[in-house]
């Protein structure tokens, strides 16, 4: 990989599928796999935790890495296409356990570094997962973070209060199935010329094959119940404090998950740490290819510099 910049020739390669078992239950994986890596990036999404929303993302990040590392989007338990946990719901102590036995299952035996990248509250999981697996993990970079309720977003009082009642979270997942019952060409009609009129392909397809499944949504529901109770606490400023060399955190602009006040109280709790803002793509970039591309560009310069080039 050149030093003064990224290399990306002969390093588009599609993003394949798989599914298998993590401590017993099914799990949803998008994955490239570089033919000789230098180190494997691993990508925590947000909520939902479906790794279909997140297509273009990671090829276009395994792209801006040149071909150097491989990089795998684990899904979140039962944010599953097909109902394989029989309706349980999984909270978000439970996410974050998941992925710290993929570490050990999946990824135990790596002899290169492994990146963690988080979106969303895949930010604070990442961040958790690190704490947990410190002699694993050898970096890991935030997403548009979701690291604390912000008690001045309307919104998320408003999300909040609907995820606490388990009557109006059946319903809406209830609601959800019913436009699955619609014929898929009906469905991705109604989604093209509304609210994803400007949506990437993968991000259609993602929504209409996901978020018409009950288990699907009423487990989005329920892991934003969890992260609401949890988020109310203050951030572990110690261990970012420990870690700030190998923490990096990207910000957007307007964006009521990750407000730039978390941005200026980072910054102050944690002088030193690496801190941007993106100011073109909102906290769902994943779900445009110029989106998924530009923050992709941004975090494959932060591995390039942080990483490969100090020899972490």
């Amino acid at each position: 990989m050149a030093r003064d910049g990224l290399d990306f020739s002969e390093a588009k390669r599609p993003a394949a599928f798989r599914l298998c078992k993590v401590s017993g239950y099914m799990t949803e994986l998008l994955e490239i796999r570089a033919d000789d890596p230098k180190l494997h990036v691993l990508f925590i999404p947000g909520n939902p935790g479906i790794v279909a929303f997140y297509k273009d993302f990671v090829e276009s990040l395994y792209e801006f890495l040149g071909g150097h590392a491989s990089v795998t989007a684990i899904g979140h338990v039962s944010h599953t296409k097909k109902n394989c946990e029989r309706g349980r719901l999984f909270s978000l102590e439970e996410q974050i356990l998941h992925k710290v036995d993929f570490i050990i299952q999946e990824l135990e035996n790596l002899e290169v570094p492994i990146l963690l990248v988080g979106h969303s509250i895949g930010s604070y999981m990442a961040n958790d997962v690190f704490r947990r697996s410190s002699e694993k993990v050898t970096y890991c970079i935030g997403l548009y973070p979701f690291l604390a309720v912000n008690s001045q977003s309307w919104w998320q009082s408003i999300i909040g209060k609907i995820v606490e009642s388990q009557v109006l979270s059946v319903a809406l997942s209830c609601i959800a199935a019913s436009l699955g019952s619609l014929p898929s060409s009906a469905y991705r009609l109604i989604l093209t010329n509304s609210v994803g009129s400007s949506w990437s392909a993968a991000a259609v397809e993602a929504t209409c094959s996901h978020l018409v499944q009950y288990q699907v949504v009423r487990n989005i529901l329920f892991l934003a119940m969890t992260e609401f109770r949890k988020l109310a606490e203050t951030p572990d400023w110690k261990f970012m404090r420990e870690k700030r060399e190998k923490i990096a955190f990207l910000f957007g602009v307007d964006d009521h998950w990750g407000p730039l006040q978390m941005h200026k109280e980072i910054s102050k709790q944690v002088p030193g740490i690496s801190l941007s803002i993106e100011k073109a793509h909102p906290h769902t970039f994943c779900f445009t290819e110029d989106g998924s591309s530009c923050v992709a560009k941004h975090v494959a310069r932060l591995i390039q510099n942080q990483v490969l080039h100090s020899g972490q």
